[in-house]
Parts: C-alpha cells; sequence; structure tokens
C-alpha cells in the first residue's frame, strides 16, 4: 500500500467518525446515553471478532495475565470517555462535542508523563494555551455560556487521553490492537449495560428507534473504522496520521451543520479553528524539529 492510500483509508476513518457525532446525537430522541452506548459496543464487540480470531492465527505468543488486566483497564477509560461525551451530548451540540473531543491530541503527551515519566516537548505548553483559548471563544467569549455538556466532553477528552496513553504502551509489548479493541469494547458494553438497567428505562419500540444510529456507530465508527486506523498507520508516519485522523473534528461539525442544521457564532469557529491548529502543532512540530536537528 502506498503512503497516499494509506492516508486516503485514515480520511475515510476520519470521516465515519465524524458522522458517528451525529448519530451519537440524533439516537438519544428515542433511547437513553447508557443503553445507547452498551448496544454500541456490544454490536463493535462482534464486529471485531473476526478480526481478532485471524489475528489470534498470527501471533506469536498468548495474552498474559498481565495483558489481560491492562485490557481492562483500558476498557474502563473508554467506557468513561464514552459515558461523559454521550451524557455531554444531551447538553451540547455535535459541532462542540467533536471539536472538544478532540482536544485528546494535546491531553496524550502531558498524561504520558505521569504513566511512562516523559518529559513532554516544548510545543506541548503553547499547544494547550491555545486548546484552552479555543474553548473560551468557542463558548462565545463567556465560560458561563459553556453548557455542563461541554464540560463533560472536557472530561471525555481525559478519558480518551489515558485511553490512548495505555493502549498504545500495551499494544507495543503485546502486538494484538484487535484483541485489546475487543476486550475493550466487552467492557464499556458490561460498564454501560450495567448502568443503563439501573438507572434508564428502556423498550423494544425504543432500540427499534435507534437501531440505524446504534448499527451504523457500533459497525462503522468502532469496527470499520478501527481496523482502517490500524491498517492506514502501517504506511504512513504519525504526523501525517495525526493530520488525517483529527479531520473527524471537521467532518462532525461539517455534518452537524448539513444534516442538523447547527450553527455557530463567528467567535465559535474562530475558536474551532485555533483547537484545531493546537492539535496539529502538537503532532507536526516534533517530527519537523528532530528532522532540522544535525546528525551526530
Amino acid at each position: 500500500m502506498t503512503r497516499v492510500q494509506a492516508n486516503l483509508l485514515l480520511l475515510l476513518a476520519a470521516a465515519i467518525w465524524g458522522g458517528g457525532f451525529v448519530a451519537q446525537s440524533t439516537a438519544m430522541k428515542a433511547i437513553g446515553p447508557f443503553w445507547f452506548i452498551g448496544l454500541r459496543f456490544a454490536v463493535a464487540t462482534l464486529a471485531v471478532l473476526p478480526f481478532v480470531l485471524f489475528e489470534a492465527r498470527k501471533a506469536k505468543e498468548k495474552t498474559s495475565a498481565r495483558h489481560a488486566k491492562l485490557y481492562i483497564l483500558i476498557g474502563l477509560a473508554l467506557f468513561g470517555g464514552a459515558a461523559t461525551q454521550q451524557v455531554g451530548l444531551q447538553t451540547t451540540t455535535v459541532t462542540n462535542s467533536s471539536f472538544i473531543t478532540g482536544l485528546y491530541v494535546v491531553f496524550v503527551p502531558v498524561i504520558a508523563v505521569f504513566f511512562l515519566r516523559r518529559a513532554p516537548h516544548w510545543i506541548i505548553w503553547p499547544g494547550a494555551l491555545m486548546a484552552v483559548t479555543g474553548i473560551y471563544l468557542l463558548s462565545g467569549g463567556h465560560l458561563s455560556a459553556l453548557t455542563p455538556g461541554d464540560l463533560l466532553t472536557v472530561v471525555c477528552a481525559v478519558f480518551w487521553a489515558v485511553q490512548i496513553t495505555l493502549a498504545g504502551t500495551t499494544v507495543s509489548e503485546t502486538g494484538r490492537p484487535l484483541a485489546l479493541s475487543a476486550t475493550q469494547f466487552a467492557v464499556t458494553a458490561v460498564c454501560a449495560l450495567a448502568v443503563a438497567a439501573a438507572v434508564e428505562p428502556v423498550s423494544l419500540s425504543a432500540i427499534r428507534a435507534a437501531a440505524p444510529e446504534i448499527l451504523y456507530v457500533g459497525i462503522f465508527s468502532s469496527g470499520v473504522a478501527f481496523v482502517l486506523q490500524v491498517i492506514g498507520q502501517r504506511y504512513t508516519t504519525p504526523s501525517q496520521a495525526a493530520i488525517f485522523l483529527s479531520s473527524e473534528a471537521l467532518f462532525g461539525a461539517s455534518l452537524a451543520a448539513l444534516l442538523l442544521g447547527e450553527t455557530m457564532p463567528v467567535t465559535g469557529y474562530a475558536g474551532c479553528a485555533l483547537m484545531f491548529i493546537a492539535m496539529l502543532v502538537v503532532e507536526l512540530v516534533p517530527g519537523l524539529t528532530r528532522r532540522r536537528l544535525p546528525a551526530a
């Protein structure tokens, strides 16, 4: 596969994820957030299983007990991110959610300091400042304008950052990204369904009404897009992959405007632009500075 083909796969994955934000929002007209999360990840688990079995046949080592515990921990982080994002969508827009969720690109290197004891690149600090300023502008220039859903989505971005950090180190040890994916999907499904059964009503008619969204997000946003991401990242650079995957925020905002009629003030678009720039610089600048270092 050429690098251009790989980047196109990553762009397709980002587009699928962007459409997922719209599906997540519209589904809650019929079903509660935790039932949606539980059913979504149950479908995702089944969608990924065939790939897991194929991967297992080629695996050189079996999953150890330690790795299994890490898989479960990563699944709990995924549940935290999915839950705060989904509940947040009840009081924020798809546009805001898609961009604020993208803050994980800034949070990942910061959290890596605590898990991996690695000092972040200097660009992280101006990148974080730009991201916070972007959220401020997204609120219309008034912090009081930030909704509870916006704040929950910031928490969601932290959970995603934890999940990404732990998943990255774990997969580098096991070489089993699909096994990890299926396990974290299953853990999230079990946790969400347990909460849903305790706090949310549900009916077969509600599930049928939300079925298109559940199937889209479960099969495509979680299953297919994850596989596309894994394949694409094997044939392109991390910096280029970050650019194409971060475009999910733009797809989310564009589809929200096209399908849901969402609009923002000019300051909101400026905030989105600043947040997107922050996402890109924290990925691009470290790679560029390494290239410019003289050979030893």
